[in-house]
This record gives C-alpha cells, sequence and structure tokens, in this order.
C-alpha cells in the first residue's frame, strides 16, 4: 500500500500527505547514510521533499538531496527556502540552493520564516524584495510555484496572502500551538478561500533544548504523536505534515500512521482541545513572538 497523496491547493499537483523534513538527516547522518534514507522514503511513495540551505538549520540536506535528484528527479516535489529579504540576495540564494540540488529547478521556493524579526515585510514585499525577485524566478523558470513559509506572527501571512500572489503556506499547525500560534484558524481558512496549497510543519512541536542549550526530543510526548499527526491531517484543506526524520524507524513509523490515517473525532477534538490547553502553558510563545 502506497501513501495516500492529496491536491496540493489551486497548483494542480498531487503530493504525498507525509513530506520528508530533511533536516535532522542533514545534521546527523553521512552522505551515504543520508542518500539511502531519502530513497527508501521515495520508494516507498514519499515524493514532497523539503530542504533548506546549511545557515538555517539544515546542516549538508541539501548537498546530500542533489545526489538522488540527479538520478530520480522527476519522481520528487522538491521544495527549497530563501531566508533572505533583499532581493538579489535571494536570487543568488536560490542559485546556490539549486547548484547543491544539482538541478536547475525547484517546484517550489518558500519566502522562508516570514514571522523572523530578520524577515521584516516592508523588505520583502518591496519592489528590491525577496518577493518581486522570486516572482522574476518562477516566470524564468527557477521554480514553479512560490510560498511563505513561517512559525509565528501569523498576521504578517493574512497580510501577505490578501495583498499578494501565493501557492502555498507552510505553517506551524499543532493541537498545543493552535492555543499560541493558531494558524489553522486565523490564517488558513482565509487561504482556502483563495485555494492556496497548505503544509503543516512541527506537527510533533519541534524539537526543544535540553539544559546544555542543545536540541533533543520533540517536545509532544511520544504517546501523542499519531494522533498530533492525525490532528494536523484533520485540518481543512491541508495537503501534507512534514516531518523530520533521521532513522528508517522513524519513516516507516510515521508512514505507517499515514496509510492508517483517520480523520479525527468530534469527541477526539474536544479531548485535544483540552490537552492542548495545558501543554501550551508549559510549551509558551517557543517558537518567537505571537505579534
Amino acid at each position: 500500500m502506497m501513501i495516500p497523496t492529496r491536491l496540493l491547493g489551486k497548483t494542480g499537483q498531487r503530493i504525498s500527505i507525509l513530506g520528508f523534513g530533511t533536516a535532522p538527516a542533514g545534521n546527523r547522518l553521512g552522505l551515504r547514510q543520508a542518500i539511502k534514507l531519502y530513497e527508501e522514503a521515495l520508494n516507498k511513495g514519499v515524493t514532497y521533499f523539503d530542504t533548506a540551505p546549511d545557515f538555517t538549520g539544515y546542516g549538508n540536506a541539501q548537498k546530500q538531496l542533489g545526489y538522488l535528484l540527479k538520478e530520480r528527479r522527476k519522481e520528487i516535489f522538491l521544495v527549497t527556502k530563501c531566508f533572505e529579504p533583499n532581493g538579489d540576495k535571494a536570487l543568488r540564494l536560490l542559485e546556490k540552493n539549486l547548484k547543491e540540488l544539482q538541478t536547475d529547478y525547484a517546484d517550489l521556493v518558500f519566502v522562508h520564516n516570514l514571522g523572523n524579526d530578520k524577515m521584516d515585510p516592508q523588505m520583502v514585499f518591496s519592489r528590491r524584495g525577496c518577493y518581486a525577485a522570486l516572482m522574476k524566478a518562477k516566470a524564468n523558470g527557477l521554480t514553479r510555484f512560490f510560498g511563505l513559509s513561517g512559525h509565528n506572527r501569523p498576521n504578517r501571512f493574512v497580510k501577505g496572502i490578501k495583498n499578494f500572489n501565493v501557492d502555498v503556506l507552510l505553517n506551524v499547525v499543532n493541537f498545543v500551538d493552535q492555543h499560541t500560534y493558531n494558524f489553522e484558524n486565523d490564517v488558513w481558512p482565509l487561504a482556502n478561500k483563495s485555494r492556496i496549497g497548505l503544509i503543516a510543519m512541527k506537527v510533533y512541536g519541534g524539537q526543544q533544548k535540553n539544559q546544555k542549550g542543545k536540541l533533543s526530543n520533540s517536545h509532544m510526548p511520544k504517546q501523542n504523536l499519531n494522533i498530533s499527526l492525525r490532528y494536523a491531517l484533520s485540518q481543512p484543506g491541508v495537503s501534507s505534515a512534514v516531518i523530520g526524520m533521521a532513522t528508517s524507524a522513524e519513516l516507516n513509523q510515521n508512514i505507517q500512521w499515514v496509510r492508517d490515517f483517520k480523520p479525527l473525532t468530534s469527541r477526539e477534538v474536544t479531548q485535544l482541545k483540552n490537552m492542548g490547553k495545558n501543554l501550551a502553558s508549559e510549551w509558551g510563545a517557543h517558537f518567537g513572538s505571537i505579534t
């Protein structure tokens, strides 16, 4: 049984409902190990591969993925990111990304982390900003689609999709952060009206820092991982949930869960709302400012 697929908004593209987030593999695996894991995922039906440059926390992921793309580019829906508000710099970064990925185009490029202080919307959406530059890149065939990604400040995304041409959104969506950032209620319904594709990330809450400041396990308690994934995939209009993976065991567990996926029941929605409120009070605004 292959992984189910869904239509990605107005793009007309079908993608796997499980997306491969490459950051953990890019930071933890050597070249051969990473290629083997990416290939295993592709062979089992994962088609959506999410990556980004080293300086955004992805380690060697782009370079590693490039070796698989070299052989099987047409089978993969390739996503990369530009964490750079200036247009000229964003274009140079995109060209560097594509070189590392050993391809001449991406399927989707995100203006990355729009909620970050660095990504001031006045610059991002100005004539000299990365939005205009990536629209030019799209027209020139360097990317097929354009999107906005981010973890916080949902109001920036509301303004972005109201005033600019956006194909896809990538946002934090889990039953805990619903009570803090709430992209699924404050941003996504508006995006749905314009048939903007929706991708959920940090569905397990992202990684937390240990006492020494290093990243450790997911915020989400292990017993809640499956229902957290079901929560994300139950959101209206969502096409895929991107999950960071670095082991075959993680990959196969997530594959099994998406194969067995069933939408949340009304009873489960109520249970998660109460549980989420309690966990949200512990987690706080862990992805940065809300407004």
